[in-house]
């Protein structure tokens, strides 16, 4: 640990340290870098709770979590999920990367749960004559394809055996699950899907344990994977593409040297080219609010941004492209907390995606991809919204020029 502070103390003025996000963040190496470093940027994707919100640490990231929503010193970097690494090339060159992997074996690490953008980030600070530490940890699950590093790569380490967070998956509600079967009920046989985590996608999965020849070519799986496995639902032959992980230790215990589970890094699996290769791809994602020209808001709240683009627009375009493919976003009509409808006449929040194939609430579902702006509008409200604003909307629409 001394030898790793006076590394970091080495380091130019405000260097930029990129760490694993989600649930990897390798809290020890963290904590190691705040107490050697006065000033200094730290970068991560879906950072949790935790986080230096000090004088003299800036957040910086592409996809804000609860760690950095509040942070008084965010730095919010819009881009697509797919072209962060570009970013770590050309102008967020990292001095530090900070990655929680297995012990070594075989002359390898495994970055495990999380392997995202961080080979990229690996790659420049390399190149640019920076710092590469691991943080070893017993408790997390070997996986290969990307997740693998060699150890020469790694500069320092600390060892460590602590459990890992989970995330144990709740049962949908109504609303979900009745979304999730609408959904589910347009997934033919032999599909690739995409989906996130949250009470819609799992409720879609949990819809799917029926149907056969499945496939995952997705940024992220969480544990409905584990219900559609035990259906014999998943191709067999064909590896569950994903580039991070996280659920519960039962879904830890699954992907530990599993074979079947390929970790890829983020510029493959959200590269729309190679998403269009999938068959029929799938892709299911959601949003704070739709307007009535199909346009989606899945990033920001008054103004204030909120999460980020992620890999939305980059799995809308790639399914879109793939042949039989289709994407769905799918949401509540209804927002419980703010009480307001999430079906709107016209975004007044910057748009994170549009001109997916549908839009699904627990009332129906709107076609939009191919059909004229008015008759997306129609369905939209018909469809899709809440019945107590659908008067309202009607004319909102036809003030718009779409009624």
């Amino acid at each position: 640990m001394e030898d790793l502070q006076a590394r970091l103390r080495a380091l130019p003025t405000n260097p930029r340290v990129v760490v694993s996000g989600n649930t990897a963040i390798p809290w020890e190496g963290v904590r190691a870098v705040d107490g050697a470093l006065e000033r200094y940027i730290i970068h991560a994707l879906n950072a949790p709770r935790g986080i230096p919100d000090r004088e003299g640490v800036t957040a910086e990231t592409c996809f804000v979590g609860p760690g950095m929503r509040h942070h008084p010193q965010l730095h919010y970097v819009p881009s697509r999920l797919s072209l962060v690494p570009l970013l770590f090339a050309r102008t967020l060159v990292p001095d530090v990367v900070l990655v929680h992997c297995t012990p070594p074996q075989g002359g390898h690490v495994s970055l495990g749960l999380e392997v995202n953008i961080l080979p990229a980030a690996i790659d420049s600070v390399r190149a640019h004559g920076g710092l590469v530490v691991a943080v070893l940890n017993r408790s997390m699950p070997r996986t290969s394809g990307d997740a693998l590093v060699p150890v020469e790569y790694i500069d320092l380490a600390i060892e460590v055996d602590e459990p890992l967070p989970t995330h144990a998956p709740l049962e949908p509600d109504d609303e979900s699950r009745l979304i999730g079967e609408r959904v589910a009920a347009h997934v033919r046989d032999g599909s690739t899907l995409q989906l996130g985590i949250g009470g819609v996608p799992d409720a879609t999965l949990g819809a799917l344990t029926g149907r056969r020849g499945l496939r995952m070519w997705t940024e992220m799986f969480s544990d409905g994977v584990l219900a559609l496995d035990a259906a014999g639902a998943l191709d067999q032959d064909h590896p569950l593409v994903t580039s991070f992980c996280f659920g519960s230790a039962e879904l830890y215990e699954w992907i530990h040297d599993n074979p079947r589970v390929r970790m890829l890094r983020t510029e493959k699996t959200n590269d729309p080219g190679l998403i269009a290769q999938q068959r029929h791809m799938t892709s299911v994602n959601t949003a704070l609010e739709v307007d009535l020209f199909g346009q989606a808001n899945a990033s920001r709240i008054n103004a204030r941004i909120h999460s980020g683009f992620g890999g939305q627009t980059d799995f809308i375009v790639g399914a879109l492209h793939s042949q039989g493919g289709q994407s769905f976003i799918a949401l509540r009509s209804w927002h419980p907390k703010a009480d307001v409808s999430t079906i709107v006449p016209l975004l007044d929040e910057p748009v994170t995606s549009f001109q997916q194939s549908a839009v699904v609430t627990e009332h129906g579902m709107a076609q939009l991809w191919g059909r004229s702006e008015r008759e997306q509008c129609h369905d939209i409200i018909e469809e899709c919204a809440h019945p107590r604003v659908r008067d309202d909307l009607r004319e909102e629409a036809h003030a718009l020029g779409l009624g």
